[in-house]
């Protein structure tokens, strides 16, 4: 009696740890280009520029939000799971795009243009933070010393996302 009592916790609390993935809605066609939709419902109306988008950025302070939908070139997806993608910005910086509350996943071999949906906003590491981390990952004590700066992190929440295929 007792055995079944803790299979059934087991059983019961191992199925609560699944992830709910939303399936990817039907190809989209807009003019001649077909996109694979991903979370919420987008459209290709309204986008803004990356221009634009890293000229919002530069003027943000990390509680700020801009709430935006803007086409870029996809950089690097998840490898595991698509979770996260990086997208060029342009001036050597990029934008971390994250998907609210994992909802959807991007596919792994994502590549080319995407048009996301969501939040824009900037977040801050400390100097503190910052030289945990390298001592965490090894780095020397010369290396650590040198860090003298906040870094900022360019980063999205997409609500959906439209992948060119």
């Amino acid at each position: 009696m007792k055995n079944s009592i803790i299979i059934t916790l087991l059983t019961i609390s191992l199925s609560s740890c699944k992830q709910t993935v939303h399936p990817a809605q039907s190809p989209l066609t807009i003019g001649s280009v077909v996109y694979q939709g991903y979370g919420a419902k987008i459209d290709t109306q309204s986008v803004m520029s990356m221009d634009d988008l890293n000229k919002s950025y530069q003027t943000m302070s990390p509680l700020d939000t801009v709430y935006a939908k803007v086409e870029g070139k996809i950089l690097e997806v998840c490898s595991k799971k698509g979770c996260w993608m990086t997208l060029e910005m342009g001036s050597g910086n990029e934008i971390m795009v994250r998907f609210k509350d994992y909802g959807f996943f991007m596919p792994l071999n994502a590549d080319g243009t995407v048009i996301v949906s969501g939040k824009a906003f900037v977040s801050e590491t400390s100097v503190d933070d910052l030289k945990h981390y390298a001592e965490d990952a090894g780095a020397t004590e010369a290396t650590i010393e040198a860090i003298l700066n906040p870094e900022k992190t360019y980063s999205f929440e997409a609500v959906g996302a439209l992948l060119a295929l």
